[in-house]
């Protein structure tokens, strides 16, 4: 699993500087799900402006491409939607940063993450729900069939571990019923 692998040359960092995050995306369906080649880890995080210094301090170039602080600056401003990558230079793997803004589903998602170890190193995870839920956007957003994969593999894996009412809860709340329909078809 290279891509959990990498995503720890970016968790490593959070960790230690304290800032306060969940994985989603692929790596989280990988987790809760089966293996498959990405190129990104998502990252949902809380941060403040006093902490874009530190961020660049923990992400040192070269070894890291860290948009500017002002750039930094102008998506955690944004009350949705705020995004930044940071890219390891080595290897090109890339970290999405999404600022959590005020987004009600990742606020729940922080309010249930899954803490788990991986290779000895603590790791918060977004909720298996909370990823179903945003694949099920993605693929509304841009029709890519990886994503409902994404969704039978963790159903097939972590399916025990949903909470199926607020699975459906959030489903209604995000308008991706006719999404969700898809999965099982």
């Amino acid at each position: 699993m290279p891509e959990a692998e990498l995503s720890l040359l970016f968790v490593r960092p959070l960790n230690q500087l304290g800032v306060r995050y969940i994985v989603g995306g692929s790596v989280a369906a990988i987790l809760y799900g089966e293996p498959r080649l990405t190129h990104d880890v998502d990252f949902i995080v809380f941060l403040r402006y006093e902490d874009i210094a530190r961020l660049r301090q923990a992400f040192p170039a070269p070894e890291f491409y860290v948009p500017p602080t002002e750039v930094i600056a102008a998506e955690i401003a944004r009350e949705q939607k705020g995004h930044f990558n940071v890219v390891h230079a080595d290897t090109g793997f890339k970290a999405d940063f999404y600022t959590t803004g005020r987004d009600e589903l990742q606020a729940w998602g922080f309010r249930h993450l899954q803490r788990k170890t991986f290779r000895g190193e603590p790791i918060a995870v977004a909720p298996p729900e909370y990823v179903i839920v945003r694949k099920l956007e993605y693929f509304r957003e841009g029709g890519s069939d990886k994503h409902l994969r994404d969704i039978r593999a963790i159903l097939n894996v972590s399916g025990e571990l949903l909470d199926r009412s607020a699975l459906h809860d959030w489903i209604t709340r995000r308008g991706v019923a006719a999404e969700w329909r898809k999965v099982s078809a």
